[in-house]
């Protein structure tokens, strides 16, 4: 499918300076959620995307296997990232998933993605990510 094939060329090359070229990939009504937000509306997912890129200093997507049918598909992925507040500034690396579906015209209007927001951030950050870490070695015990 080459709608799927241009978001993902999109998002291994995605960066601060070119994050504008996610309105080539997403409809103007697209609904995208993920484990710490949920948000409608291009815009609504600019700004946020903004937000998130502001402070990191790397960000990489590497993807992995997709299964597509009809307009919708799944993608595999690892995002890794590199932020001067988070572990201790190294870089770190968190797989995940994606659910996309397509509109007629090929652009995604529907994207969720799945992944450990804990492994993402909570366990990143000093004080907090020792503490998470000593609850979940508890409860593989």
């Amino acid at each position: 499918m080459k709608a799927l094939d241009d978001f993902i060329s999109v998002y291994t090359q995605l960066g601060k300076n070119n994050l504008s070229t996610l309105g080539e990939v997403y409809s103007e009504d697209i609904f995208f959620c993920d484990p710490a937000h949920q948000l409608s509306g291009l815009e609504a997912l600019m700004t946020y995307f903004d937000a998130l890129y502001e402070n990191v200093e790397e960000v990489t997507f590497t993807f992995s296997n997709q299964i597509e049918e009809g307009f919708q598909a799944a993608l595999t992925w690892e995002i890794s990232v590199r932020h001067p507040r988070l572990h201790k500034g190294q870089i770190f690396s968190v797989e995940g998933i994606s659910l996309l579906r397509f509109n007629s015209e090929g652009l995604v209007c529907y994207h969720r993605d799945y992944f450990d927001l804990g492994a993402l951030l909570y366990e990143r950050i000093p004080l907090l990510g020792s503490v998470i870490t000593k609850i979940k070695e508890r409860l593989a015990s």
